[in-house]
């Protein structure tokens, strides 16, 4: 339901100028939440209560039945809205992403060529069924997911110790001072 855990939500999440790393994970945490707990369980909530997932429909066209038959038109161009939406940020992030790996493997020089073959692959899209855009989605986020684990046992022990250390300052900032 999102890329918490496959290693690149956090390239966004370095961006962010901060003090404490441990306070930046906390907030990227909420992502996690609001996506999976909020939009997820609305949407199978939705799918469950009008009873359009024992039809013919898949994905996005049996969301689609389950908000008309909610919210009539209404409900239906809402969420065509919000799909777009969806679509278009998430090949935004996922341009920001491969942008930040390229630079990082490759150096600024390798931003243009990238550039062109995201194009490419965006524009091929449209030309490809739905059913193979999603196996290839799938297979490329479980391939991003194996250096994202090995790198997240290899580092376990930092985030730790910067987890501590960012809430045993929060805890001696909460404590009354006895100075009187």
């Amino acid at each position: 339901s999102n890329e918490s855990g496959l290693g690149s939500a956090p390239i966004a999440a370095a961006a962010a100028k901060t003090k404490w790393p441990a306070e930046q994970g906390l907030i990227s945490m909420t992502g996690t939440f609001i996506d999976t707990i909020i939009i997820c369980s609305m949407t199978g909530l939705a799918l469950v209560l009008t009873g359009v997932w024992q039809g013919d429909a898949a994905g996005a066209a049996m969301t689609s039945a389950a908000f008309a038959s909610a919210y009539g038109f209404f409900g239906s161009q809402l969420l065509t809205i919000a799909l777009v939406l969806f679509a278009f940020t998430t090949i935004l992030g996922w341009n920001y992403y491969g942008e930040r790996a390229c630079i990082y493997l490759f150096g600024s020089k390798g931003v243009l060529p990238y550039r062109l073959i995201f194009i490419a692959l965006i524009a091929s899209g449209a030309f490809l069924k739905l059913e193979a855009i999603w196996i290839l989605a799938d297979i490329v986020n479980g391939l991003m997911a194996i250096p994202n684990l090995i790198a997240l046992i290899a580092l376990s022990g930092v985030i730790v110790a910067e987890t501590n250390k960012y809430m045993n300052r929060h805890k001696k900032a909460a404590q009354p001072s006895s100075d009187k």
